[in-house]
């Protein structure tokens, strides 16, 4: 019998999970008006992305890595804080900041905080740079969204 890969149960994981989206994608009720990107155009083109990302990790070869190695990759010598486990529980813990935030704060204020904190968390220390380039993507996309998509989303305390 054929053993499969953490990348393989993953991949089959998230395909099931994916065709249940684009199921219920295509479930989500149409305008009655004609448009030509409906509300459930980014749903769908989201599932098939995941679908198509899922079978390309279901085919994906694991790295091979000797036993030596594995054990010695494992071990941790830095900060406590910036360990791998501790690195997804800040991050977790960032995002849910997020979300009860961007209300007060306001989409801006709120994504340029998450983008600029998590870069400087992980390692990158050009502070300039770092908030050029978060100001700059969520700037762009609070435009889009809001001139060009008509989204409404949540000022705070700027006054846009």
């Amino acid at each position: 019998m054929m053993r499969l890969n953490a990348n393989q149960i993953i991949g089959l994981f998230l395909a099931v999970f994916s065709v249940g989206y684009i199921w219920m994608a295509f479930h989500i009720p149409v305008f009655p008006l004609p448009r030509p990107v409906d509300s459930d155009a980014f749903p769908k083109v989201l599932g098939y992305f995941l679908l198509g990302l899922s079978v390309w990790l279901f085919f994906e070869r694991p790295p091979v890595v000797d036993a030596a190695n594995a054990e010695a990759k494992n071990e941790w010598h830095g900060p406590r804080w910036q360990s791998p486990k501790w690195q997804v529980v800040i991050t977790a813990l960032t995002v849910l900041a997020y979300a009860l935030l961007l209300q007060p704060l306001g989409f801006v204020v709120a994504s340029i905080l998450l983008g600029f904190g998590l870069t400087w968390y992980y390692g990158y220390r050009k502070h300039h740079i770092n908030f050029m380039v978060s100001a700059s993507i969520v700037l762009s996309l609070y435009l889009l969204l809001t001139q060009v998509m008509d989204v409404y989303l949540p000022t705070g305390i700027l006054p846009l």
